[in-house]
């Protein structure tokens, strides 16, 4: 569904692109972060412990501030459309089960059963977006009565202020640990991207590169040569991640990304 072709005006259909691209960098660093946290229970316990506090972290900043700015301006104003009450009603009832996921991994546990629910709140999650993005969007957009430019104005918790993430590189913040032990390939994490939908694979990378701390790395499998990628990376994390090639294609490049 197009939701351009549907909004009432041109600047309705820009705030939904706005929404869908911050929608796909939530997406894409909480799956990142899941990513690391799987690897670290399947290596060492003890360090999924530290990149499952990054994760909560994350989600205390960005995941649930974002469903809470939801609720009180893009599903009140989808509560006045009779065809979206029910809809809104479920909406709200996935937020309270996403809430209740972030509260369990708040709790220290079984690394296996940590990682368990990691997986369960990206999989409710990523489902959530979608339907945000291919229901309630297009019905708020092409109201005639609604003006989801105005409503959203100002709104950073829903269409991302550009602001960066905070770098795990000071040992604050989201804190977080790749589980692995300097550069030996045996116990550096592998994160291969090659299926992840391209609107969501630089995301999921960040995502990923924010739970490994100073002294540890992680093995990048792309595609074709993430140049734009890397240079992302130096502009958001200037000299923080040495990068070495492992292999140079064809079929995939495997980067060694060192937290210096």
């Amino acid at each position: 569904m197009s939701t351009l072709t549907l909004a009432s005006d041109p600047k309705d259909a820009a705030a939904v692109e706005a929404v869908e691209a911050h929608h796909a960098q939530l997406a894409g660093e909480l799956a990142g972060r899941v990513a690391m946290l799987t690897a670290a229970a399947d290596r060492d316990p003890a360090e999924a412990g530290e990149v499952r506090a990054g994760l909560v972290a994350f989600c205390d900043r960005d995941l649930l501030p974002h469903a809470v700015a939801e609720e009180s301006t893009l599903y009140a104003a989808a509560r006045d459309l009779p065809e979206a009450r029910l809809l809104v009603d479920g909406m709200l009832a996935e937020h309270r089960r996403l809430t209740a996921l972030v509260d369990a991994l708040r709790e220290s546990g079984p690394a296996v059963r940590t990682a368990a629910d990691a997986r369960a709140l990206q999989v409710l999650f990523e489902e959530h977006l979608d339907k945000e993005n291919d229901l309630i969007l297009p019905l708020l957009a092409g109201a005639p009565d609604i003006s989801l430019a105005d409503l959203l104005g100002g709104m950073h918790e829903l269409l991302g202020g550009g602001e960066e993430t905070e770098s795990e590189s000071s040992g604050g913040g989201c804190g977080g640990s790749c589980a692995c032990g300097g550069s030996d390939d045996a116990d550096v994490p592998e994160l291969d991207v090659r299926e992840v939908p391209h609107a969501l694979r630089h995301a999921t990378v960040f995502g990923a590169l924010g739970a490994v701390k100073a002294g540890r790395s992680m093995l990048l499998v792309a595609p074709h040569d993430p140049l734009p990628l890397l240079r992302q990376i130096e502009d958001r994390n200037p000299g923080v991640f040495a990068v070495e090639y492992q292999e140079r294609g064809p079929e995939a490049w495997r980067l060694l990304l060192t937290h210096r």
